[in-house]
């Protein structure tokens, strides 16, 4: 796997959206979070709320146009997703992923955003990061835990011990070590079938997701079991679940018991409620890097 150079104060990065458009009212003080961490942004037209199509904050040209610029223009250090949504899924077959793979760069963002880590990990051998994004947290004041992750992902050092949340549990005892994989759960999903399937084979698969009714987190779950990636992995870390409630709440099996019924018989260590998600405090997390988790000592750890 290649790590990317570290950004450093100065350093210009990409402002571009793969998904969802940015509300007109957003951009201003994204850029201005993004300035406040001592970086140079430079802002591409998929950024601009009149650029938008549809629900998508261009064309499915645009946007992949954004994205191959970013990554060819050598000035760029680094490239940061402003906001997730939908919509990243539709550029993977307009990307050249060996062409991005010859300017390899740190790429980060979260959500929507798991198509293009699933894809850059695994067709450019590159380690991404999931962090927060700019339109949606703003960066500031988000509190100190959140912005001292980020900050390690951005500027070189989210290695070493990761840190774990009041309440994380063992759901299944053990220890894995192997590549971080995995993300927004519904996007982990949509992958399968396509040339961009996600490979969880040896590797330590991260879920999580937002607003899905807990019998479509079941759904999901038991298609990534049916499809063999459950079994494939060598273990399973579980980050937050925001607003994914029951649509019947008197006929309904709360995510813990979909989380034991499904992933218990695998028989991996299963550790949940990683700050790391769709909520804050969120951690940042090395997509693709080496980790080491011991479920019974709830530790996650990142190598190089």
């Amino acid at each position: 796997m290649i790590t990317p150079a570290s950004l450093y104060p100065g350093a210009k990065v990409a402002l571009l959206c793969a998904s969802s458009a940015v509300p007109a009212e957003r951009l201003e003080p994204a850029v201005a979070a993004v300035k406040a961490l001592g970086l140079d942004p430079v802002v591409y037209p998929t950024c601009y709320f009149e650029n938008r199509h549809g629900y998508f904050a261009g064309d499915d040209a645009q946007r992949a146009k954004d994205l191959s610029d970013a990554f060819a223009d050598p000035s760029i250090r680094g490239v940061l997703c402003i906001r997730g949504g939908y919509g990243a899924g539709r550029l993977l077959p307009l990307l050249d992923w060996k062409e991005l793979s010859r300017h390899p760069k740190l790429f980060c963002g979260y959500s929507d955003v798991t198509a293009l880590h699933i894809a850059f990990n695994q067709h450019c051998r590159l380690i991404t990061y999931q962090t927060p994004m700019p339109s949606t947290e703003y960066y500031q004041p988000v509190d100190d835990f959140t912005m001292t992750y980020l900050r390690r992902a951005l500027f070189g050092a989210l290695t070493g011990p990761l840190p774990m949340g009041e309440n994380t549990a063992t759901l299944a005892g053990g220890k894995a070590c192997g590549p971080l994989c995995g993300g927004n759960l519904s996007l982990v999903r949509d992958s399968l079938g396509t040339p961009w399937e996600i490979d969880t084979r040896g590797k330590i698969l991260f879920l999580e997701d937002i607003g899905e009714h807990t019998y479509r987190v079941d759904d999901m779950l038991t298609q990534l079991r049916n499809a063999g990636k459950l079994d494939d992995c060598a273990g399973i870390l579980l980050g937050g679940w925001t607003d994914c409630l029951p649509e019947f709440p008197e006929k309904t099996l709360e995510l813990e018991e979909i989380f034991r019924e499904l992933l218990l018989p695998t028989g991996k260590p299963v550790l949940m409620g990683l700050p790391a998600g769709h909520l804050l405090p969120t951690m940042s997390l090395p997509m693709g890097a080496t980790v080491t988790m011991d479920a019974d000592a709830k530790t996650l750890e990142a190598g190089v």
